[in-house]
């Protein structure tokens, strides 16, 4: 293999190629910043989780490869994956794992002590979530808090301290998580039963569609709610209402269970988070500009 080539099955180990799971991850992230800063944050503070963001996310994807290595192959949609194919070894998968998480940890280690701490929590949930769904029949929502782990780290890295809203944020992701990897399960609910994978999508079986709206209600209505608790205004409130049409479409993608359309509705959500930031930045924005 030439060189070109193994750095090219390096960027699609860590996903590189595909953005879809960068941006899930990074929503999440800026609305924790921008709610804990009541504002646009620190720009050495964005830049650090930003930059975090995408080294945890291509740490997780060559994790989940290599727990997934001798499952891969019998998956239609993942057999072509590098460890899959055997075009990396997995000494090498694990090698590249620790060096994106100790670049990241160094990046970390430019913020406080409780930040600091909060991140040995985010490893340990991304290292478990690709082990866990062998055994746990719920895995989405051990996604939906480790993916929304970066909201009270972003409030400790800006207050010190970590109140109720963060936590309260981080349920309102994991309900938003549970519904769009329920949509990502449902393309790949007949190869995980043949091999003995758990998903929400064969937990729910014939509920599953009204599980994702329902989970996707759940989102919607914590996020009004939160905005209402911390005083937000219009803006953020059209930004939400945004994200509740965004989702509405995507029951009419899901409905008949058409694994292509599943998979539309999943890389749909990249929409979802972005009505609720936009709303909720341009709120901020024009409210520091009429008290300032």
């Amino acid at each position: 293999m030439t060189f070109s080539q193994r750095i090219n099955a390096y960027e699609k180990l860590m996903r590189l190629d595909k953005p879809i799971g960068i941006l899930l991850l990074l929503w999440p992230a800026l609305w924790g910043l921008w709610f804990a800063r009541r504002g646009v944050p620190n720009f050495d503070i964005l830049l650090i989780f930003f930059v975090g963001t995408v080294l945890m996310r291509s740490a997780g994807c060559v994790i989940n490869d290599f727990a997934d290595r001798k499952f891969d192959p019998h998956v239609e949609r993942t057999r072509d994956r590098p460890l899959a194919a055997g075009l990396i070894r997995p000494w090498e998968a694990l090698a590249l794992a620790a060096v994106l998480m100790l670049i990241a940890f160094a990046l970390v280690l430019q913020l406080n002590r409780l930040t600091v701490m909060l991140s040995f929590a985010a490893v340990g949930l991304a290292v478990i979530y690709p082990f866990l769904k062998r055994v746990f029949s719920f895995p989405q929502a051990w996604l939906g808090i480790a993916f929304g782990f970066a909201i009270p780290m972003a409030y400790a890295a800006q207050q010190g301290r970590i109140p109720a809203v963060a936590w309260v944020l981080l349920i309102a992701n994991m309900f938003w998580a549970i519904a769009y990897d329920t949509e990502y399960a449902m393309v790949d609910r007949d190869d995980d039963r043949r091999i003995g994978v758990k998903s929400s999508a064969l937990l729910l079986g014939r509920y599953d569609v009204a599980g994702v709206m329902a989970a996707h209600a759940v989102f919607l209505i914590m996020m009004a709610g939160i905005g209402w608790w911390q005083r937000l205004g219009i803006l953020y409130f059209c930004g939400v209402a945004a994200a509740a049409v965004l989702t509405s479409y995507q029951y009419r993608l899901i409905r008949g269970r058409d694994r292509s359309l599943c998979f539309r509705a999943f890389l749909h959500n990249n929409w979802v988070g972005l009505a609720i930031f936009a709303g909720l930045a341009l709120d901020l924005h024009f409210r520091v500009r009429l008290f300032s």
